[in-house]
């Protein structure tokens, strides 16, 4: 149980953004991952949290001018910790998905032939080896960008891009596209990469915000997240997903 003061501040209405990614959320079923997360979310905690859909790029925007309090599933990078805060609840390494034609077997393959394009979601970040490839391609103009996985994948069957960079999430949406056949995945060799509860430095106090991150942390501890996770994943890699 939690004490009275231990309790974020339910005084006004809260603003939650999920975004269309995989696993984490369809649109279409109103399902995923941090469509549970934000339902377990807003019964631990007891506050009205309004949930809406947005594009990952205005999120962040919203996020940094405080017009909306949390999303789900963010990553932190230098110039995020300066308008936002994080409560970890799941880290995962990421994967650059190529087209079997390509004959791609390592990263430096793909980054040696300038006729190879890659496709990456406006605003997203990976991790490290992943970013490093995405900024070089990008600065020699081979980075072709959408709001959404499912736009990347179609341009990827039509050859218009020969790879792209997935996460677990993503590894049911590529079998259930049916280009399983025509792709294979490359190894980014780079360790997990903690994602978690995005809350905003503007609109969000420093005191309200360390009782999100605890908050956070106990629904780790008590197993919450883990059991929304084995909803979506085998045990094993739930487990290897969520305790870090």
């Amino acid at each position: 149980m939690w004490a009275a003061d231990e309790r974020p501040d339910c005084g006004r209405p809260l603003t939650l953004a999920l975004h269309v990614h995989g696993l984490l959320y369809s649109a279409d079923l109103d399902a995923g991952i941090d469509k549970d997360f934000a339902d377990a979310l807003i019964q631990r905690s007891g506050c009205s949290i309004q949930t809406s859909v947005l594009p990952r790029a205005r999120i962040w925007q919203l996020i940094e001018s405080g017009a909306l309090d949390f999303s789900l599933s963010g990553i932190a990078t230098e110039e995020r910790n300066t308008y936002a805060a994080f409560a970890w609840y799941f880290s995962n390494k990421y994967y650059l998905l190529v087209n079997k034609s390509t004959n791609v077997q390592k990263l430096s393959d793909f980054e040696a032939q300038p006729a190879m394009k890659l496709g990456a979601i406006r605003s997203f970040r990976y991790s490290s080896n992943a970013n490093r490839m995405l900024d070089k391609l990008a600065q020699a103009g081979r980075v072709s960008y959408a709001s959404g996985l499912d736009p990347l994948y179609q341009v990827l069957i039509l050859g218009r891009i020969q790879g792209m960079v997935i996460e677990p999430f993503d590894i049911g949406d590529v079998e259930a596209k049916q280009i399983k056949d025509t792709t294979q995945i490359v190894e980014f060799n780079d360790p997990p990469v903690p994602h978690g509860l995005i809350i905003s430095k503007k609109s969000i106090p420093p005191v309200e915000i360390t009782k999100w991150v605890a908050l956070v942390q106990s629904m780790r501890n008590d197993g919450t997240v883990l059991r929304i996770f084995e909803k979506y994943f085998p045990p094993a890699l739930a487990r290897e997903m969520v305790v870090f």
